[in-house]
Formats: C-alpha cells, sequence, structure tokens
C-alpha cells in the first residue's frame, strides 16, 4: 500500500541560516524529505507519523530573525527520487573538483565526488559548502589525520581522503547525515574515513592535523577551543557556516586559542577561514 504523505511548503526570508535550522528541527520530528526551492523549502512527513501539533517545538518558525510561512496538504504519493534528481545539478569548484549525483555524466577531473544528498547538507550547491572544497583543494592533505564535523552527507572528508589523508573522522550529531556519510563513502570507495553520530564530546583524547568545520556560528564559538585541542602544532582548523559580520568575532576567539588566520573566502556574505595553530 502507497504511503500517504503530508506536505509543508516553506517561504523563508532570509533563506539561510533558517532553512538549514528548520531541515534539521524537523528531521527530528519526523520528516524524512526535503526539497530546497528558491523561495524556501518543502518538506514531507508520513501521515502515520504526523499530528496536528508537529510544528509546535519547531523553534525557528517562533524567531524575529526569520519570517517563515507556509502552506500544507495531503499527497497519495511522491516519487522522491524524480523529485531529488530535478532539484540537484552537478556543480564544478575551481575547474577541478565536481560533485554529481550518480545519474550526472562524469566531467573527468581531478577530484570527481558522487553523492546522493537524501535529506543531508553539504551538496556543494551551499555557499558554504563550495567555499570549504576550494580551501581543501589549496591545502596539502597528504598523511594527515583529518576530523570533518558536522559532516552531512561527507563531501568534505571524501575529499579529504582523495587528496591524501590517512585518517578522516566524519562526525555528525544527525542521524540520517551519518548514515548518508557512510553511503556516500562507501560510493565513493574511501578506505580511511569512519563515521560517528555524535558531537564534539566524542572528540576527547583525539588529535588531529586539520578539523573541517562547517556548522553555524554558535555552535563554532562554543567548540572551537575543543576542536583547537585536538590540533596538532602547526595543525589548520577551517571553519564555516557564518556571515562575513561575525568573521571578528570568530577571529577574536581563534586567537584566544592560539589560532592565527592564514585566509578567508567570501562568497555571497558567507565566510570560510582557514586558521593555523601556532
Amino acid at each position: 500500500m502507497t504511503p500517504i504523505y503530508i506536505g509543508y511548503y516553506f517561504t523563508i526570508e532570509p533563506l539561510q541560516p533558517a532553512t538549514e535550522i528548520l531541515i534539521a528541527e524537523l528531521g527530528y520530528e519526523g520528516f524524512e524529505s526535503f526539497v530546497e526551492t528558491e523561495k524556501g523549502v518543502d518538506a514531507f512527513i508520513q501521515k502515520e507519523e504526523w499530528n496536528e501539533n508537529i510544528l509546535n517545538d519547531i523553534h525557528v518558525l517562533n524567531s524575529d530573525e526569520f519570517d517563515i510561512t507556509y502552506t500544507s496538504e495531503e499527497i497519495e504519493q511522491v516519487n522522491w527520487n524524480k523529485e531529488w534528481e530535478k532539484n540537484f545539478t552537478p556543480i564544478m569548484v575551481d575547474d577541478i573538483c565536481s560533485v554529481r549525483a550518480p545519474f550526472h555524466e562524469n566531467p573527468e577531473v581531478a577530484y570527481d565526488i558522487v553523492i546522493e544528498p537524501k535529506m543531508s547538507f553539504g551538496t556543494g550547491h551551499h555557499e558554504t559548502t563550495h567555499m570549504m572544497i576550494q580551501h581543501l583543494l589549496k591545502n596539502h592533505f597528504e598523511g594527515k589525520k583529518v576530523l570533518d564535523m558536522g559532516c552531512g552527507t561527507g563531501v568534505l572528508a571524501i575529499l579529504a581522503e582523495m587528496k591524501g589523508a590517512e585518517l578522516v573522522d566524519a562526525i555528525d550529531i544527525d542521524n540520517w547525515c551519518y548514515l548518508n556519510t557512510i553511503e556516500n563513502v562507501e560510493r565513493n570507495n574511501c578506505k580511511y574515513i569512519t563515521a560517528y553520530e555524535g558531537d564534539s564530546s566524542l572528540l576527547v583524547g583525539k588529535q588531529y592535523d586539520a578539523v573541517i568545520a562547517n556548522i553555524n556560528r554558535n555552535i563554532l564559538l562554543n567548540d572551537i577551543s575543543v576542536y583547537t585541542g585536538t590540533l596538532t602544532s602547526g595543525g589548520n582548523l577551517f571553519l564555516s557556516g557564518f556571515y562575513k559580520e561575525d568573521l571578528e568575532m570568530i577571529t577574536e576567539e581563534c586567537n584566544a586559542h592560539n589560532l592565527e588566520l592564514q585566509e578567508s573566502i567570501e562568497r555571497n556574505n558567507w565566510i570560510a577561514a582557514n586558521y593555523r595553530l601556532k
């Protein structure tokens, strides 16, 4: 029997970071598929998992920072693969790294990453992921131990291994992201990536030559000290998920932990920064 779904169609202003927050919160409530649109996001949940109070604990809907409206309807059948394929186009970063789906043609570049993002973040379409890929392309990872914190689809962890990392830990607090990372790691024939479900408490006793964290400003500010504690001398901390106006406070926190800004990239007011431990 084909399951019946309830579809919610959200209009969001401004789009980020509200869209990512909304998807994460809806995921915890049982929504199982999302399609990002030009105006916001469409979200779907099986009717048997739905109740009329399903949005009561979605805190971002009550935020003064964003204007979010929505409509909803009952849907008898949804072809998720078709919806996803319709909205996911391949991307190219600096003409040497592609991020594409299995049904896209192989562009024959140095780094060809094949993913099926499903409900996870990190297709490369968002500015932060795109810029983090740029940072990774510019830096050396041969023989290094790397952490991808908030790994989403695992795309950054996969690129780190492709660039020669000998060990990569990929961590995400979201179960769907954790499972999706495992799937994408296998799809790209990676041998040195281990995925974990959890938060920064998993980092106790760990040590890395490079830490990648594409999350959001508040989590970064809270966990920079934890990330620094795992870095080897001269190690790099790559951060994104925040706006241009937040760079100063992020850098101040990094400076307080003996990290020095090496380079920052800006894209549509989003920032990705590379810090080095002195």
